[in-house]
């Protein structure tokens, strides 16, 4: 018998619920055994505010719920025992992607700066990691992730389209001794957002967003090598011509959890192909399940809880968490 997800631990506080609908429908749909590595959606906390884009769940050492509001310009926190929602900072320089490292620190994609910057919790000492490349800012880093030889890795966009005008759309790597190297660029890439590294980091997972007709909207993978080049790509999953991914994380079997989709078109080419929700994909490229969320714009997931098997999800104006049968990988959780 196929174990199935089991449901979050009760709670003093009722949670919302969001039943899982049929995922029929588009093709590469078919055949899924939804619920198999997927629970139910449920309503962690509403943003409040007039101008809401949710993005960069991070999880701290104590289980806290670290997010942006990138137009507010706010860091907010979530207890999810005390259920309480607070700001960390403001302004946040309209930060997006957030990952805590592994001695606890917060590392993020501060995209109105053009940096990326590193924060002690305890000290709120900020050290900028990365504001320049070539005599040129950075366009807008995105996303991040970390090896276990202290390297971060960075996507970096709308950057421009001329690189003698300024920095193009790309992956960077910062090095422990603070270099900074660009490990992939526009063409080669055209709007890179997500990424994740294996939890044997031997690979990135990138994700390629373009809105453009005949743009990449897909999921790529890039053999990493012993000095942290990149090479090797191939495409894991094309989205094309749905929303592609934007955000993603991945569990301790190497297995991918993307949010991508849309319930309703936008003012871009992309289509309704690709369902709104979280999507599982195995290394190669195989949907193993989906949950659909419920409203647009779902940009981001992480894993947290105490056993790394609570996927918390940004999602419009709310947060969102489901139980996983897999935990995330290791480095998701940060020493004290």
């Amino acid at each position: 018998m196929k174990q199935r997800v089991p449901l979050a631990l009760g709670s003093l506080i009722a949670l919302l619920v969001f039943p899982s609908p049929p995922v029929a429908g588009a093709t590469h749909y078919e055949g899924i055994d939804s619920g198999s590595y997927l629970g139910p959606v449920r309503l962690e906390t509403i943003i409040p505010g007039d101008t809401i884009f949710s993005e960069g769940p991070a999880v701290d050492a104590d289980g806290i719920v670290f997010f942006t509001n990138i137009p507010a310009e706010q860091i907010l926190r979530w207890d999810p025992v005390t259920r309480s929602l607070t700001s960390f900072r403001y302004p946040s320089r309209k930060a997006n992607g957030l990952r805590f490292d592994a001695a606890g620190n917060l590392l993020a994609c501060e995209g109105g700066a053009g940096q990326v910057t590193r924060t002690d919790l305890d000290s709120k000492l900020l050290t900028v990691l990365a504001h320049a490349f070539r005599s040129f800012p950075l366009a807008a880093p995105n996303d991040l992730d970390f090896d276990s030889k202290g390297r971060i890795y960075f996507s970096s966009r709308p950057g421009a389209a001329d690189p003698k005008e300024g920095n193009v759309n790309s992956v960077y790597r910062i090095d422990p001794n603070g270099r900074l190297k660009q490990v992939l660029a526009s063409p080669e890439v055209h709007m890179p957002n997500g990424l994740v590294i294996s939890p044997d980091e031997s690979t990135l997972y990138l994700i390629e967003a373009h809105p453009d007709a005949h743009h990449h909207r897909d999921v790529r993978a890039y053999s990493i090598d012993e000095n942290g080049d990149l090479g090797g790509a191939r495409i894991v999953h094309d989205f094309y011509p749905g929303r592609s991914g934007d955000g993603m994380c991945i569990d301790a079997e190497g297995n991918l959890y993307i949010a991508a989709g849309l319930h309703a078109t936008r003012d871009t080419s992309e289509t309704l192909d690709t369902k709104p929700g979280i999507h599982v994909f195995s290394p190669d490229g195989r949907l193993l399940d989906f949950v659909e969320t419920p409203e647009d714009t779902l940009t981001n997931c992480t894993f947290g809880g105490a056993d790394l098997r609570t996927l918390y999800i940004t999602c419009g104006t709310k947060l969102l968490s489901l139980r996983t049968r897999i935990a995330g990988k290791a480095s998701y959780r940060p020493r004290r």
